[in-house]
């Protein structure tokens, strides 16, 4: 038996491994049939070519121009569109559905990852609110905006797993951890799409990328990934799983091999997995040019190749180098692809149409021209209020010594760095038809919190990078980072000098949101230079300094953390990112952001993750033995840990209470906190509960975790936390890849973070 099969059918056999699978969305079943006789009735019409032409996802560029595709939209040769994102062109492209023979509506699709005109905070700080109802917001409104564009799709929520923050587009996904990565793919799909993706303010969400694209080896972007089948159901597929039970109509197939063979041409990924098992009815695209890169993966030998095996492996609809178009039909004639697998795509092309509501309507969330806006990026198209609101439950604060933070409004501040002042970075990668002229940068959110009450000297003091090659690769397809021509002494002199006038000094540094997107990955995880020695000159002089961090993905900060009276961390935080860090500075918002990512101390301890597997010796820092599992030439640990983040106030937790020390799969029991506002200001905190099997068929990691409540609490509030733990908690994919739990004994973890906890344990019978 092949040894994909093999394993397909013991996956199949191991059931769900969605933590929300009671929740699945679907469409009621009289609709399903409507959809299956429309769709088989339109397919009984269809010409193969008419049929290639529907699997043909395609883009306006250089070397295909608009008007190339609106003719090849009337010839039939084109399924939909990405890329497009105004009312007047996307509605140009739509009308030409009208000169072909059957008239098939197109369906439009972007990258809409944090927000469509009003950018929320990268995708990484939205993990960082663990606050379910700003992310929520972020994509209901995300999906209003781009709905109102005249898009159908969005090539979002990006859910993939990663532990490595060398690669570039941790910045685009939730971080490292399987349950919150879960929940929020849950949460972003659900608020997209609603009940129904085809309805006014609803867009059908693609879940991407599928599998495993943030394990690439190295962190280097596109590159392989092997793993073993436990820790990839265990800890890599549940999130995808997640979204699809949510009601996800779509899957974006990932660019990297899985055990050796790519993802497009994956039939035990994309067949026994996905449909198999999975029971998922949806599109599956694939990613940009991934088909004929299957010939450089070394698995095809020409394009021709390619397409027959992507198709044959369940790739739906060819995104942008019309492999399927080229090829598809001489494949079919010459019995390499059957027709039968052509139809099979075609029959889930329509029918997310149908789900779209473009057979129905062909120009929904178009509407008459009459209602396209007299400017697409008018003012009035945003949402000002939420974006500033979501934004600042993303921000974590790192280091507050001495009480350095809040700000007071009054005296002499000092606002240094290139970045406080960039409207291009502070939105982030991916900030779809986000206009930076727009963007509120924390110069301008200072200023207007001031006002007149103190004053604000303000100096850029170092570029963001001096190094003239990383400027090149930045700018190379748009010019994104602008550097002061001045010496870079005098900038930093210019800085010091007004550091010498102040009461306190807030230095913005990290990343150009192009060094954490796709294609930057990087081997090194620090600030520039030229922003560390600006850093060194503002520390020798002795005032308080603020560091405010923006960056993409986490850093190594052991020397920052050092010289900096406080740090917080602010991602890149969108639209109104200004504001919404001006907010925190001043005390106007108490932070609550926990990191959705464990900080390291050095690019040497990567991977460097919260639910590792404990080794048969593993190192103790109170009893630093030589034979353990660690460094000897660093302090062990992270440097920040996952679930980390401090407040303006302080709590306490108590002991945790369990309501009974064993445990049944018919009798759950609850785990109880009660946690403390013991500071002098309210405030909010996230408690984690983690779950540790102690021993176990296969070796399980120290502690995961398995739930989290946001409550805010006003000074001397004290509330109960009760968390409930029922048998599906304690299930894992074994070496036999069955899905259950053992009994035996489980430790139970409670804290505001992943290091600081308290501890009890239970018997599962």
């Amino acid at each position: 038996m092949n040894t994909h099969h093999l394993i397909g059918a013991l996956v199949l056999m191991a059931g769900s491994t969605s933590l929300f699978a009671e929740q699945t969305a679907g469409i009621p079943q009289n609709q399903v049939k409507e959809r299956e006789t429309f769709v088989s009735h339109l397919m009984k019409q269809m010409t193969l070519d008419e049929k290639i032409g529907q699997l043909n996802l395609v883009s306006v560029g250089p070397d295909y121009p608009k008007e190339a595709i609106m003719a090849d939209i009337r010839a039939d040769k084109v399924g939909g569109m990405f890329n497009t994102v105004t009312k007047p062109d996307i509605r140009r492209m739509q009308d030409q559905v009208q000169y072909s023979r059957l008239k098939i509506p197109l369906f439009y699709a972007y990258d809409v990852v944090h927000g469509q005109r009003t950018i929320f905070p990268i995708s990484l700080g939205l993990a960082a609110s663990w606050d379910m109802n700003a992310v929520a917001t972020s994509a209901r409104i995300s999906a209003k905006e781009t709905a109102a564009d005249g898009l159908n799709m969005t090539f979002s929520p990006m859910v993939d797993i990663t532990r490595d923050p060398r690669w570039g587009r941790v910045s685009e996904g939730f971080g490292e951890d399987t349950y919150l990565t879960s929940r929020l793919a849950h949460e972003m799909v659900s608020a997209y799409q609603g009940n129904d993706p085809s309805a006014p303010n609803a867009v059908m969400a693609n879940v991407k990328h599928f599998a495993l694209y943030g394990a690439v080896e190295g962190g280097r972007e596109y590159n392989t990934v092997d793993m073993s089948l436990t820790r990839m159901f265990n800890d890599y597929m549940p999130p995808y799983k997640a979204a699809l039970d949510a009601g996800a109509g779509g899957v974006m197939v990932a660019l990297n091999s899985v055990n050796g063979i790519p993802a497009t041409s994956n039939p035990w990924l994309l067949q026994e997995v996905l449909r198999d098992q999975w029971k998922f009815k949806g599109l599956t695209v694939s990613d940009h040019g991934a088909i004929g890169g299957l010939v450089l993966h070394g698995v095809a030998q020409d394009d021709r190749q390619a397409a027959a095996m992507a198709l044959k492996s369940g790739v739906d609809m060819d995104m942008a180098d019309n492999m399927y178009g080229k090829y598809l039909k001489g494949l079919v004639a010459d019995g390499m692809v059957t027709e039968k697998e052509v139809d099979r795509a075609v029959r889930n092309v329509l029918n997310a149409k149908w789900d779209m509501g473009l057979f129905a309507d062909p120009y929904r969330h178009l509407g008459p021209v009459s209602s396209d806006p007299a400017d697409t990026n008018a003012e009035s198209r945003l949402h000002r209020k939420e974006a500033r609101e979501v934004a600042r439950t993303s921000l974590v604060l790192l280091k507050n010594e001495h009480e350095t933070l809040p700000l007071q409004k009054k005296g002499t501040i000092a606002l240094v760095g290139a970045l406080a002042d960039s409207q291009r970075d502070v939105m982030g990668s991916w900030s779809a038809a986000g206009k930076a002229n727009q963007a509120v940068t924390v110069l301008q959110g200072m200023k207007e919190a001031i006002g007149d009450k103190a004053t604000l000297l303000y100096a850029r003091g170092a570029n963001i990078t001096n190094d003239p090659a990383i400027v090149d690769f930045l700018n190379q397809y748009e010019k994104q980072v602008i550097n002061d021509p001045r010496p870079a002494q005098e900038m930093i002199d210019e800085a010091v000098k007004a550091a010498k006038k102040a009461d306190v000094v807030v230095a913005v540094v990290g990343e150009a949101q192009g060094m954490a997107h796709e294609a930057s990955s990087r081997t090194e995880l620090n600030i520039p230079q030229s922003q560390r020695d600006l850093l060194k000159a503002l520390k020798a002089t002795g005032k308080p300094l603020v560091i405010v961090l923006m960056n993409g993905r986490p850093l190594t900060l052991t020397w920052e953390n050092e010289i900096a009276d406080a740090m917080l961390e602010t991602w890149f935080s969108g639209t109104e990112g200004g504001h919404a860090i001006t907010d925190v500075l001043f005390g106007d918002y108490n932070p609550s952001g926990k990191l959705p990512m464990t900080f390291p101390r050095s690019v040497g301890q990567i991977p460097l993750y919260n639910s590792v597997l404990n080794t048969g010796r593993p190192f103790n820092p109170q009893k630093p033995n030589k034979y353990t599992s660690r460094y000897f030439d660093i302090t062990n640990g992270p440097l920040f840990a996952f679930g980390y983040g401090l407040s303006y106030t302080q709590f306490s937790v108590s002991a945790v209470s369990l309501s009974a020390t064993t445990m049944s799969a018919s009798a759950p029991l609850t785990a109880r906190v009660t946690v403390k506002n013991t500071g002098k200001r309210s405030g909010a905190t996230i408690v984690q509960l983690y779950l540790q099997d102690v021993a176990a068929s296969i070796s399980r990691p120290v502690k995961e975790l398995k739930n989290f409540e946001k409550i805010d609490l006003a000074p001397g509030e004290e509330k109960v936390v009760t968390f409930t733990v029922n048998e599906k908690d304690l299930r894992f994919f074994n070496d036999k890849l069955k899905w259950a739990s053992e009994p035996g004994k489980f430790n139970v973890f409670i804290g505001l973070d992943s290091q600081d906890l308290k501890q009890t344990s239970f018997l599962l019978k």
